[in-house]
């Protein structure tokens, strides 16, 4: 099984800081929106209206826009006509989000480090999990497919990120929202193909028209549909920005409560951040008291938490449960 923050065989933990999730929670926009969706009937199977909204939204081509079921739908669905049409090693960054690794070796391609000239496929993170630090763009973006996940671009708390727009444009973008909302449990996604002739070196639209042959019928639920509608909305892009200045308070206050317990941050741009812990601190302890953390040993960094900004009374709860253990 892979590893992820969130819930887990005990159930929700009642403090959880261990998804990347915006804390501030769930918007109340998008949330008014899945809880109207019809679940009775199926969505328009072309999605018509949702993809007007993304255009407008993103000021594209209608022919660039890519629907997902999920960001992670996405990586296995791109990892797999990649396999088909660019045989060849896909590259991963060093610590990146797990599940580029296991679509790459789900289908059976080699796993490369991100300079590898031989890959024929990349991903790249602005900014990226665990961490929440971002990376600077490649020399050429478009030598080759590359995806540069911004599913926590909406969450930056400082800096405007190392990729101009026209590196952007030469990658696909993927955005997965319900992160950003506080709507984990609804799934949506989409990617913004590169833009025509941006990426010359290979055949853009070839592979946008593979990415939509290897679409599942109704590939998104009316829930999911709601979600990524009402994210182009101004409403919520409103709400976001206001939540951004109440995330950046409550990550001091949780930097602060773990600095004074020996816990060591490393710099990040998100509400998350990555700690190395004192010795003996250990996840496993903190479970049993209604406290969730994500552990990075499966990330490969033994001896290290991730941990994301959460209300002072979570803050509170994490405070007293340390300095019990």
């Amino acid at each position: 099984m892979r590893m992820h923050g969130g819930p887990d065989a005990r159930g929700p933990a009642p403090h959880d800081f261990s998804t990347n999730a915006n804390a501030a929670g769930p918007c109340p926009t998008a949330l008014a929106a899945v809880q109207a969706a019809d679940a009775t009937r199926y969505p328009d199977p072309g999605y018509t209206v949702l993809r007007d909204r993304l255009v407008d939204f993103h000021g594209v081509d209608p022919s660039r826009i890519l629907l997902a079921a999920s960001a992670s739908e996405f990586i296995q669905r791109i990892t797999a006509v990649g396999a088909r049409l660019m045989p060849g090693p896909v590259a991963v960054p060093t610590l990146a989000y797990g599940d580029y690794r296991a679509a790459a070796q789900g289908w059976g391609r080699p796993v490369v480090d991100e300079a590898d000239p031989t890959a024929t496929l990349r991903w790249q993170a602005e900014p990226g999990s665990p961490l929440g630090q971002d990376a600077a763009p490649p020399p050429r973006p478009g030598d080759r497919p590359t995806v540069l996940d911004a599913v926590y671009a909406p969450l930056r708390l400082q800096g405007p990120g190392l990729w101009r727009d026209e590196q952007r444009e030469q990658v696909f973008v993927l955005h997965s929202p319900n992160k950003a909302l506080g709507l984990c449990g609804v799934r949506g996604a989409y990617a913004v193909a590169p833009a025509p002739g941006a990426a010359a070196a290979w055949d853009v639209a070839a592979w946008c028209q593979a990415l939509r042959d290897a679409e599942a019928s109704w590939l998104l639920s009316g829930q999911g549909v709601a979600m990524l509608g009402s994210w182009a909305e101004p409403a919520t892009q409103a709400w976001l920005r206001d939540s951004l200045e109440v995330l950046q308070a409550w990550r001091a206050a949780l930097v602060q409560v773990l600095a004074q317990r020996g816990f060591e941050p490393l710099p990040s741009t998100t509400p998350f951040l990555v700690v190395r812990a004192p010795a003996g601190a250990s996840p496993e302890a903190l479970r049993p008291t209604g406290v969730a953390v994500r552990d990075l040993t499966s990330f490969g960094l033994p001896g290290h938490w991730r941990l994301s900004a959460q209300a002072p009374g979570a803050v509170g709860a994490l405070a007293r449960a340390l300095d019990a253990c």
